[in-house]
């Protein structure tokens, strides 16, 4: 795909989700990058691996390119992160599980926009919320929004549903399992698999039952339960089909402006024409998001 081109000439502009594309082109066909115009990113872990990047510039495993951060767009973090996250995760859980969610204890690690959104819907739905959050302003938040602010290790053994939502890896551990509740629901919304640890509950387990496509229960060796969604990946994705269409229409069009940005950097009689890109001569400021101009005109097409 790196050669999609019919003429066979090097990739232009990157497009990326979750920095996957950006890292493999990086690792191993730097070359490519010399006539690219860009990077656009709209994931939190994308954008995390960019900073990264950015930080060894001009050292080994360096950004090589500019780059936006489509991510903290206004109209996708707000929008993609928190409501689009708010119906889909619920909307996962029930496909998978047909659990009744009101009065139970609903676990949910990470409380930034993605985490907001699944822990409205929760509570939404009648389920008592903890948060686990280690960004005190963060935590300050949620406590503010009334969610009871715990640790990890206090809330395994409370937890009835469990959500990670923080793009961190090892959220839920051994130690975490060992002391669950009996058919404790488990999964992740947050960055593809690497949240939950599901290998070791593959290990320790002495039983698994797959119940139906993407919904697995495990017995622990104290022969307790444990029900896996999605084997670890995006339970929204997963067990569902994800965020509705409109928006994802808001982050697809973030995602199609900011190429704009890239591929007409420099271009002033392009800017002086398109007043929303009457900044994109800044676009090469390397993780800079969509500029407001290009958020409001991205705003006020959805709108009508």
């Amino acid at each position: 795909q790196l050669k999609a081109f019919p003429s066979g000439k090097d990739l232009n502009l990157i497009l990326d989700d979750g920095g996957d594309l950006t890292a493999l082109v990086h690792q191993k066909y730097p070359h490519l990058l010399q006539g690219c115009y860009g990077i656009s990113e709209e994931t939190t872990t994308g954008v995390h691996h960019l900073y990264r990047m950015l930080n060894n510039k001009g050292k080994d495993h360096g950004l090589l390119a500019p780059a936006i951060n489509v991510n903290d767009s206004v109209t996708k973090s707000k929008f993609d992160n928190l409501y689009g996250c708010r119906e889909s995760l619920v909307d996962g859980i029930k496909r998978a599980t047909d659990v009744m969610i009101a009065g139970k204890i609903g676990v949910v690690a990470g409380y930034g926009d993605v985490g907001k959104g699944c822990a409205q819907a929760l509570h939404a739905m009648g389920a008592r919320v903890m948060v686990t959050e280690i960004d005190p302003i963060n935590a300050l938040q949620a406590a503010m929004a009334g969610f009871e602010v715990v640790t990890m290790e206090e809330a395994a053994p409370l937890g009835q549903i469990f959500v990670t939502t923080t793009g961190c890896r090892d959220i839920l551990v051994g130690k975490h399992f060992e002391v669950m509740r009996e058919n404790a629901i488990v999964c992740n919304i947050g960055h593809f698999d690497i949240e939950i640890d599901v290998a070791w509950v593959k290990k320790n387990a002495t039983e698994k039952v797959s119940i139906k496509p993407q919904v697995d229960r495990f017995t622990m060796p104290n022969g307790r339960h444990i029900i896996l969604l999605a084997e670890g990946r995006l339970v929204n994705l997963g067990c569902a089909t994800g965020h509705s269409s409109f928006v994802m229409s808001c982050s697809f069009t973030n995602q199609v402006l900011a190429q704009i940005m890239l591929y007409k950097a420099g271009d002033k009689a392009f800017a002086k024409k398109y007043i929303e890109f009457a900044r994109a001569t800044e676009a090469e400021e390397a993780g800079a998001a969509p500029k407001k101009e290009v958020d409001e005109a991205q705003a006020k097409s959805s709108v009508e």
